[in-house]
């Protein structure tokens, strides 16, 4: 028999379980209500654990007679799965930020990097900052940010018009779902 480490501690197992009668659920076993030794008996002769899975409103301990380390393998294993889909289902947010005159090279460059953000299924943001005096030129940075939309509308869609808010001016593209 295994005993639950200190990670697992709350995972009832054979003589742990503090009910009295107990229920097998499985493939091998009949679905019955037995008392609690019994059943650890059951799992003694097999050479298994017996794992408390849950209790039921009636207060019996629903269990499954399984190798203890097997199930905490499959457990772990399972919830880094869970994870992992939880990660790929997730968008980021990514930043790009530009001035109002901005140069054609610098302004390809940023736009190839959008690109790839939206292609991957992230979310783009981009500011235009306003140095100084530059505030009192508000439309040139909305017209960056127009043709930076119009350029990414193959695989990209802004989500709002660009606003300004204190020294910056941003509008925010999502991908296309294709």
């Amino acid at each position: 028999m295994n005993k639950p480490t200190k990670k697992d501690e709350n995972i009832l197992i054979n003589n742990r379980i503090n009910t009295r009668f107990i229920r097998i659920v499985g493939d091998i076993h009949p679905t019955q209500e037995i008392s609690k030794e019994e059943a650890i008996s059951i799992a003694d002769k097999e050479d298994k654990d017996l794992i408390l899975m849950s209790i039921s409103s009636n207060g019996v301990g629903i269990c499954k007679i399984e190798d203890y380390q097997k199930f905490i393998y499959e457990k772990k294993k399972k919830e880094k799965e869970q994870k992992k889909a939880q990660k790929q289902n997730q968008s980021e947010l990514k930043e790009i930020r530009m001035t109002p005159n901005i140069d054609d090279h610098d302004f390809n460059f940023k736009l190839n990097h959008a690109k790839n953000f939206l292609s991957n299924g992230d979310k783009v943001l981009v500011s235009v900052f306003f140095k100084g005096r530059e505030i009192n030129y508000q439309e040139q940075g909305k017209i960056v940010l127009l043709k930076f939309a119009d350029e990414l509308s193959e695989v990209g869609k802004a989500e709002n018009m660009p606003k300004l808010e204190g020294k910056r001016m941003q509008m925010t593209i999502k991908p296309i779902k294709k």
